[in-house]
């Protein structure tokens, strides 16, 4: 059958080598109370201590400053800026920066939906070429990515030492999620980002992908190989990711399931491909316009569901015999689809929820039929970047991910308020890449 021959395909694969539209709202930092499991004090500073000088982060040879995107205000257009050529810590690595994917997790940030501190450079799924590695960073790591190595950065990025990663969850990382999530900065409580101009630190949501260079650590990255072009391999690091994440760790999806997407923009139409990959037997597409239907059976959907024109849930059931999906999946971030979500998956099934959303939404659910019929609600935020990426770049190089047919538009730099904008209409079908090279 034909899943099982997907079945066996991926494992070979995997074994072998304008302000009027910038919507109102508050993007106020929100601190995290953190207990940390182990001692980080070898790079450990304090995020309240004074400023941090600008002093060091210059280049020993080449440019002494970059361009890269602030955002600064919800309501505010994002600007391009000057920046000081930001310097490597240990363990970390300087990324000219190739591409950057265009996510809906930075729309939120722009937007006030989502706090973050402010002012940052947003941008979280690039490739780029190694340029420096920090002081005293590991030989091992350099020699893994030396210098001119091309490389892919997921959007977690994981320290590699805290209580989740020693267990093999990156996508819990302790250091990610207090320091980046909670304050802009990387896990020694310090941006690596400053103004040319005045100075002024400018925090980063990931490693702020959307500039000429980008400090990441170097357990967030996987080499890229040369045969894989920079631009359609970005969104390895967040689209695909987080699909693969959701896939292979939430859903489990296993040959046969049958597998419902609400919501296919970038991630979504991303999870109908590794559902494929997984050899899922029936593949639901669920959205409300009809040229995303149409591109999503392109990409691995037997079945097509416009949620204007009919009841998902009801169509869902009727496709599945009355039964419900194995596995369905919230990649739009309303309550409107987490509920459909839930409806939709038989007794037993999994409802994996991958969508960010305002930060007051909540989700409505059926407690008693929950109770009564075994019901899992699983959150995704993304996959785990040492385990996870380096299979997703194998699944793309062997060509059982189709890269070229996810990207959909491509644009420059000078661009990014644009295609914010289309993103934020819904217009854009697939995912965007901002090229930076």
């Amino acid at each position: 059958m034909a899943f099982n021959r997907w079945s066996i395909v991926i494992r070979n694969a995997i074994s072998s080598s304008s302000k009027k539209n910038w919507f109102l709202g508050s993007a106020a930092s929100s601190p995290a109370s953190y207990s940390w499991r182990r001692s980080f004090a070898q790079n450990s500073v304090s995020s309240s201590s004074s400023s941090p000088s600008i002093s060091s982060y210059h280049m020993s040879s080449g440019p002494s400053y970059m361009k890269g995107v602030v955002f600064w205000e919800p309501n505010k257009p994002l600007t391009i800026e000057e920046f000081h050529m930001p310097r490597p810590k240990a363990g970390e690595i300087l990324i000219k920066t190739k591409a950057c994917g265009v996510c809906h997790s930075d729309l939120h940030v722009i937007k006030g939906e989502l706090p973050f501190a402010s002012p940052c450079c947003v941008g979280h799924e690039i490739t780029g070429e190694v340029v420096e590695h920090g002081p005293l960073t590991e030989s091992r790591i350099i020699e893994r990515f030396p210098v001119g190595a091309h490389v892919v950065g997921a959007f977690i990025m994981p320290c590699g030492s805290c209580f989740y990663c020693s267990k093999g969850q990156d996508d819990l990382c302790e250091a990610f999620f207090a320091y980046n999530r909670a304050h802009g900065t990387l896990y020694d409580g310090e941006t690596r980002l400053f103004l040319r101009n005045s100075g002024k630190p400018i925090y980063m949501y990931s490693m702020g992908g959307l500039a000429e260079y980008c400090v990441v650590p170097a357990h967030g990255l996987c080499p890229l190989p040369n045969s894989l072009p920079y631009t359609e391999s970005a969104i390895l690091g967040c689209a695909v990711f987080t699909a693969y994440g959701a896939m292979a760790h939430a859903a489990e999806v296993r040959p046969g399931n049958a597998i419902a997407v609400i919501g296919i923009g970038g991630v979504g139409s991303s999870c109908l491909q590794i559902a494929r990959a997984f050899g899922a037997s029936e593949i639901i597409a669920v959205d409300v316009q009809d040229d995303k239907l149409q591109k999503a059976k392109t990409l691995g959907a037997t079945h097509t569901v416009n949620a204007l024109k009919e009841d998902a849930v009801e169509k869902i059931r009727e496709i599945t015999g009355g039964r419900g999906v194995d596995v369905a999946v919230e990649a739009l971030g309303k309550p409107q689809t987490f509920l459909q979500c839930t409806q939709s998956v038989r007794d037993g099934g999994k409802a994996v929820m991958i969508g960010l959303t305002h930060s007051s939404a909540r989700g409505e659910v059926d407690i008693n039929r929950l109770v009564r019929r075994q019901i899992k609600i699983i959150g995704s935020y993304g996959g785990r970047a040492r385990h996870d990426l380096p299979n997703l770049v194998k699944l793309a190089e062997s060509g059982i991910f189709n890269l070229s047919a996810s990207v959909s538009r491509k644009c420059k730099l000078e661009d990014v308020n644009k295609i914010y904008q289309e993103l934020n209409e819904g217009s854009i079908i697939g995912r965007a890449v901002v090229e930076i090279m």
